[in-house]
């Protein structure tokens, strides 16, 4: 499978909405390991979010994108007290969020790929960590981000709660 990673764009948008509702409707019918909920998470302000933050990426095959996900410095709360591997800055960790891939296009190898983009960039911008967090329930990205070197850090609430969400990991890949 051919497909490249580039920074999002404006015009990206409606795509990229299209492919958030696209997932959590196949979610919805099959296992959602996530808990993500249409309309709730991950929505266009998310990727809108993103890219005013310059830190929104699409994987595009053919012209359409088939994959996303945000890489920002900015941790959530929870992540302040974890015992990661290494004291870092923000600037010297991205933190991986919104990370999707169409559900057609789920078992081509193309989160492994876009894992892999996430590393190389970090390392070409002088980052040190990459970091995330995954619901706890979710064994198909916890089995990605294993596989793909990732090194399991803690499980922490991230205050979703009222969403059923408790328990999430935390994992780092250190570059």
């Amino acid at each position: 499978m051919d497909f490249r990673v580039r920074k999002g764009t404006p015009q990206d948008l409606d795509a990229l909405a299209r492919l958030y509702d696209t997932m959590n409707d196949h979610l919805a019918a099959t296992h959602n390991y996530p808990g993500w909920k249409k309309g709730i998470y991950p929505t266009r302000e998310d990727a809108e979010g993103g890219l005013r933050e310059g830190s929104l990426f699409v994987a595009v095959e053919e012209e359409e994108i088939i994959g996303s996900m945000i890489l920002r410095h900015q941790p959530e709360p929870a992540y302040l007290t974890a015992p990661w591997q290494a004291a870092l800055a923000d600037e010297e960790v991205l933190v991986l969020h919104t990370f999707v891939v169409h559900p057609q296009k789920l078992r081509h190898g193309i989160g492994g790929k876009m894992l892999a983009f996430a590393a190389q960039y970090g390392k070409d911008t002088g980052v040190k960590a990459l970091r995330l967090d995954v619901y706890e329930q979710n064994s198909p990205a916890i089995r990605l981000y294993e596989r793909c070197g990732y090194r399991y850090i803690d499980t922490v609430s991230l205050g979703l709660e009222d969403r059923g969400l408790n328990w999430f990991r935390l994992y780092e890949k250190l570059l």
